[in-house]
């Protein structure tokens, strides 16, 4: 049995800060509150019987910090392996513009398909069908592997942990086959520091929960 969470990564941004469509091209940092959110993510996963087997991350500095700092507060020692499919998406003309200028220029009906139905705005340079094949290829191949290892006589559970961005995160669910029942019962945007999880089991995947924010000290 496979258990995938995805989390997002931390802030940011500082609360006087102006947040803007951060994508692809802008390698920010964690900041203060976002660093607290990854040792919060941590926590979480230790204190509810998640420790992750495996780690991945983006190659984003914000997803990387986010994934060293979440695995260090679980006190496992494991590599965080770097996957460009787990890149944030780029926004195109709306990459690094704050959210009245994106409304402005979209309008918020477009926004909202982006929040309800994952379907991206003119101008995003995004390819939706790529990156729900990237989850259903990584899915399969963390599935068959740990499937190969559970017989009559083993019950092996694997648990993977994979750290990434808002726009990507959203496409995960699309792995259960069923992506119009998954957007009825949850809001498909994870926020700074949340999670969802995904569970293998008798031969699909299921989402158990989404969007679960771990408690801050």
């Amino acid at each position: 049995m496979t258990t995938l969470i995805i989390a997002r990564h931390g802030n940011t941004f500082n609360p006087d800060d102006t947040p803007t469509r951060v994508g692809a091209r802008t390698d920010l940092p964690l900041v203060e509150k976002g660093r607290t959110q990854a040792i919060a993510l941590g926590r979480h996963l230790k204190d509810n019987d998640l420790m992750p087997d495996v780690v991945y991350s983006s190659n984003l500095l914000r997803t990387k910090e986010t994934a060293s700092l979440a695995l260090k507060e679980t006190g496992m020692k494991t590599h965080i392996y770097q996957m460009d499919i787990f890149n944030e998406i780029d926004y195109g003309v709306d990459e690094n513009q704050s959210e009245d200028k994106v409304i402005a220029r979209l309008g918020k009906e477009a926004l909202e398909k982006w929040d309800k139905h994952a379907i991206a705005p003119d101008g995003w340079r995004v390819d939706p069908e790529q990156i729900i094949q990237n989850w259903h290829d990584f899915a399969g191949q963390i599935s068959t592997t740990y499937d190969t290892l559970t017989n009559e006589d083993m019950d092996i559970s694997e648990t993977i942990l994979v750290v990434t961005s808002n726009g990507i995160a959203r496409f995960a669910p699309y792995i259960t086959g069923d992506f119009e029942g998954f957007s009825s019962k949850y809001p498909i945007k994870l926020s700074t520091g949340a999670l969802g999880i995904i569970k293998f089991s008798g031969g699909k995947w299921e989402v158990l929960d989404w969007n679960i924010k771990p408690k801050l000290d």
